[in-house]
């Protein structure tokens, strides 16, 4: 009987496996050690002074036009013809108070678009400043213009 020999072939380490296994350990010793971190917060005593006062939040409000389209002073329900002069109360008795208008979240039965305006026109009318709440937007989403055909 023949019998081919075939050359021993020499044996050899392929190198991009075992890096592929030693970063695999290394991240994983790293992640193990950011886990193991305890961060102790030294405590600091906060100083009293003479001259100090306390902080006073700043007062504020809200006009909030609801998803049915009513509209609220804070809590209380009202016209848009009453909105100014419920706000004149609420300034007469703390000027520094912050007006802040909001929008329900939400699609609603009714079309809130006309009593925003009217009431943002009442609002402009007797010059209280006004800050709109909303939510950000991303601008790169926005839908383009009309075109004219």
């Amino acid at each position: 009987m023949l019998t081919l020999r075939r050359p021993d072939s020499e044996t050899r380490i392929e190198l991009m496996p075992l890096i592929d296994v030693i970063f695999l350990i290394l991240t994983f010793f790293i992640y193990a050690m950011v886990l193991m971190v305890q961060i102790d917060v030294m405590p600091v005593p906060m100083e009293s002074y003479v001259s100090g006062t306390s902080a006073e939040p700043v007062p504020a409000t809200s006009i909030t036009i609801d998803l049915d389209g009513r509209i609220y002073v804070g809590q209380q329900a009202a016209s848009i013809e009453e909105v100014p002069g419920m706000l004149d109360e609420l300034l007469s008795a703390n000027p520094d108070t912050s007006i802040y208008l909001v929008m329900a979240a939400g699609d609603g039965d009714v079309d809130r678009g006309p009593i925003l305006t009217s009431l943002w026109d009442n609002l402009r009318e007797s010059g209280v400043e006004i800050m709109l709440v909303g939510q950000a937007t991303d601008h790169s989403a926005a839908p383009a213009p009309p075109t004219d055909p």
